[in-house]
């Protein structure tokens, strides 16, 4: 049953007019004063773009208004997929991940806006060796966001980043991506944790495949915790539709159920638990009416039912990735790209509702 809530739609940010106007994959979080945090790929010139950065910005009423942003990662590559997580006080963790040199150059030299082509010919010639592989990446920041620690490498990936749980492990459920620590040649999904706030990450477990279905079927997870200290996750997936499966561990992680597939027409997936105990998964629809959505759970996860409409005004397929946090007074805001109608690039906006 489709809902269309109470709702008011805003703008992050948006500079539909510059050529590097292009922004996507954002996410967000939310710290103990209730400050918001934007993390996002910018200063890009369009969704294949070999020059994007890891954006911040940061909004103190509640998503109403945001500051400039702030350029977080500038690297060789195209940094792409900003996750944020608030660990507490003024400690953040940013995630982001960048192809492989020769993506551009080759897979995707195509879709590369032609001066752009020579450009990078020249350049990633110079490109040092460690980085011409890309990668996962992760830093922190203890002063919510002023500055930055050391760039660490992870070999998993998700574009809504890890999970603080409440103990204060932090819990990060990827796939695996372009690393020489991955357990075998497939890319799995698998979990790992940090008991030390971020500083390293150990092992846990993988999720398994189901039947009939290769690992190149399944990418971007999200995972949280449940009132009763289940692991809850939701993987974006490319089969039969695109559409979205879950998977649960009771263990910390350690192991994992066989994923199944939900009635959702759209991904990836974000997951957040509301204060009212509903479960909230929001989700981009790439297919007409276009936009973003929401299903919520009562039962943890196990039935689904009011699929609320964010928006449905989307020009087109690229959009989505959304991400909510729930505010004070229990009301939602969820930020998520999209391209307003009648503008060149994609902008990153949010919608705040309520159940």
């Amino acid at each position: 049953m489709e809902k269309y809530p109470k709702k008011t739609d805003g703008i992050v940010y948006r500079n539909p007019d510059s050529f590097f106007g292009y922004c996507g994959w954002p996410s967000v979080c939310q710290d103990e004063n209730g400050t918001l945090y934007a993390a996002y790929s910018g200063f890009r010139g369009s969704h294949i773009c070999p020059f994007g950065k890891t954006c911040l910005t940061r909004s103190h009423d509640g998503g109403k208004t945001w500051s400039i942003p702030a350029i977080v990662n500038d690297t060789w590559l195209d940094d792409r997929d900003a996750g944020i997580l608030s660990l507490g006080g003024k400690r953040l963790l940013i995630t982001w991940f960048t192809n492989p040199a020769d993506t551009y150059t080759g897979q995707w030299r195509d879709g590369i806006w032609e001066p752009s082509r020579s450009f990078l010919a020249a350049l990633y010639p110079t490109v040092p060796e460690a980085y011409r592989d890309g990668g996962s990446y992760y830093r922190i920041s203890e002063d919510g966001g002023d500055t930055w620690g050391g760039i660490t490498k992870l070999p998993i990936s998700s574009p809504h980043g890890p999970t603080l749980l409440r103990d204060g492990t932090v819990l990060y459920l990827g796939k695996e991506l372009w690393c020489h620590e991955c357990r075998t040649d497939d890319h799995v999904i698998r979990a790992m944790e940090s008991r030390d706030g971020g500083k390293t990450f150990t092992d846990l477990g993988t999720v398994p495949l189901p039947e009939g279905y290769a690992w190149t079927d399944f990418y971007e997870p999200h995972v949280i915790e449940l009132p009763d200290g289940t692991l809850l996750g939701a993987i974006r997936a490319h089969r039969p539709d695109f559409t979205v499966f879950l998977t649960h561990s009771e263990d910390g992680g350690k192991t994992w159920s066989m994923p199944e597939q939900m009635d959702v027409q759209g991904s990836p997936p974000h997951l957040l638990v509301h204060s009212s105990g509903a479960v909230i998964l929001t989700f981009g629809r790439r297919i007409a009416p276009f936009g973003e959505r929401a299903v919520v759970s009562f039962d943890n996860g196990r039935t689904w039912e009011r699929e609320y409409v964010l928006r449905d005004d989307g020009v087109d397929g690229d959009l989505g990735y959304p991400a909510t946090v729930e505010l004070s007074d229990g009301s939602l805001i969820t930020v998520y790209y999209q391209r307003v109608p009648g503008d060149r690039q994609d902008s990153i906006l949010y919608t705040r509702w309520e159940l």
